[in-house]
């Protein structure tokens, strides 16, 4: 995930109190999503029932029962929830509409990674003075060649890309959209088209590397390889730390987070530990990350009194586990604000050729990972967390 034109008059003590703003659409509809004061995870969350499933009530789409449906309404209005209406976004800029693209494989009950990067170009974009509307694409959509109903119907005078789709329907995008487009959090060789990523390849160097400091050699990798860009570029940095300090990769120790087949890492899906256990296990997430504290707690141990564990992202997603997890957060801020100002740069006739911007995130020490003796490092300090930044 990761997840914004006209906007109605509302007082500057509301803007105060909802300071990211935005558009969701799925279908036909569009429903109006406010970052920090209601969102759709807080709906969902309460009604027991997916982020999909709440656009669709608020956006009165097929697929959601009345019952159901009036409920959700019932509490969103409860809530706080608003929809949109007709008005301007600031008035010394040109307000420009930017459709976000998104699988919905990506999206899920959870107030997910892919939301809160969409909710920071939504917030970027209306400083822009324009607004970022969502659409979240189904696996059918994708498989059927299906092209997104901003696009076919010329709503949207840019596009941002969140998150990898398939490589044929990228190409479809490519062939039949003739607004600028940009790829965040991922980049596609076969196209030429501006990216903005995270340093997936020496962020999850500096995480392996740190696991070797502290003791471990017996370091296994959990992530789909080839699944996304950024988990194979992980896989890199992870395999360079391991090559440095003169460690085979192991087969056995590279584990999926995720069903091959349809891509999701919920719905079913159960990791799998190897037969012989590393010590520490480098995550290409924080949510698998999460999976595998969990499945170490079902089998009896701890982390990290037993097994050492990192993720990646800096995201927590809520009530996966209850350990901290030190990881290497991504800068969503800063990889919005740079999709946007590309994306602003292509509309306004910059001519350029592809850009591929990398946007730096930094290590976060926390609770998951002790060294080989059992002893557990204390959260790193400010002072600390610049030094490993140097």
């Amino acid at each position: 995930m990761r997840p914004a034109g006209e906007f109605g008059k509302v007082s500057l003590e509301r803007i105060s109190r909802r300071r990211n703003c935005g558009l969701v659409m799925k279908g036909e509809e569009r429903v109006f999503l406010v970052a920090k004061a209601v969102k759709l995870a807080d709906i969902a969350g309460k009604m027991n029932v997916s982020i999909v499933t709440v656009s669709k009530a608020l956006s009165g789409q097929k697929g959601v029962s009345e019952e159901v449906r009036e409920k959700i309404k019932k509490l969103a209005d409860e809530m706080g929830y608003k929809q949109p209406s007709a008005g301007k976004a600031g008035g010394k800029k040109k307000g420009y509409s930017i459709g976000v693209l998104v699988g919905d494989r990506y999206l899920d009950k959870y107030d997910s990674f892919y939301w809160n990067l969409y909710q920071e170009v939504a917030q970027k974009a209306l400083a822009e003075g324009c607004i970022a509307t969502l659409e979240a694409l189904t696996a059918q959509t994708e498989k059927n060649r299906i092209l997104p109903t901003l696009l076919r119907e010329n709503k949207v005078d840019g596009v941002i890309v969140l998150g990898i789709l398939e490589e044929e329907y990228l190409a479809l995008l490519r062939k039949n959209v003739k607004a600028p487009m940009v790829y965040l959090d991922f980049f596609a060789k076969s196209h030429e088209c501006d990216a903005v990523v995270t340093d997936n390849y020496f962020g999850m160097y500096r995480l392996t590397s740190y696991l070797f400091e502290m003791g471990h050699t017996e370091i296994a990798y959990v992530g789909n390889l080839l699944a996304t860009e950024s988990i194979t570029d992980r896989y890199f940095g992870y395999a360079k730390a391991l090559m440095e300090h003169g460690v085979q990769i192991r087969e056995d120790w590279i584990l999926d987070d995720r069903d091959r087949v349809t891509g999701r890492s919920d719905a079913g899906f159960e990791l799998k530990m190897p037969q012989q256990m590393p010590t520490a296990f480098a995550c290409n997430c924080d949510y698998a990350a999460g999976q595998v504290i969990r499945k170490l707690e079902g089998m009896g141990y701890r982390v990290p009194d037993d097994f050492s564990v990192v993720g990646y992202d800096n995201y927590i997603y809520p009530g996966l586990c209850d350990v901290d997890i030190t990881t290497y957060e991504v800068d969503m801020k800063g990889m919005a604000a740079m999709s946007v100002s590309t994306l602003l740069s292509r509309i306004a006739g910059e001519k350029a050729g592809q850009k591929v911007v990398t946007v730096e995130g930094r290590m976060v020490l926390k609770d998951s990972v002790a060294k080989r003796n059992g002893t557990c490092p204390e959260e790193a300090g400010p002072e600390e967390q610049d030094a490993m930044e140097e």
